[in-house]
């Protein structure tokens, strides 16, 4: 059996060490342990790293697909409201989970730890 890629298996919601087991126990929530391998996953954290990501593309698609609206449609400002606010959530909430699970995987894969000299 062939280890698979931690980045795949991360951004597929896998366990990065097997790629078998779920790597999220709710939507954001990290599973403690892997169910197939027993990985202890609880020491894995992400922190902001995903939401920056997020907040960069979602930013751009949002930005990007209302300054366009505007200058070709030139329409009211509500309408770009309604249609833009929604599919900016839209992107956010699609992006988050996969990247996070590669935040965790990158986290796995370069065996990073907190540095603490106690």
């Amino acid at each position: 059996m062939s280890k698979p890629n931690p980045l795949v298996a991360g951004l597929l919601g896998r366990c990065p060490h097997c790629g078998e087991g779920y790597l999220f126990e709710g939507f954001l929530k990290v599973a403690p342990t892997c169910e197939a391998c027993g990985y202890d996953l609880s020491k894995a954290d992400s922190g902001d790293g995903p939401a920056v990501f997020v907040i960069l593309i979602a930013g751009f698609v949002g930005a990007f697909g209302a300054l366009f609206m505007e200058f070709t449609l030139n329409p009211p400002a509500w309408l770009l409201v309604i249609i833009w606010l929604p599919v900016t959530l839209l992107v956010s909430l699609l992006l988050l989970r996969p990247l996070k699970g590669v935040m965790l995987a990158a986290q796995f894969m370069n065996k990073a730890s907190e540095a603490r000299h106690d």
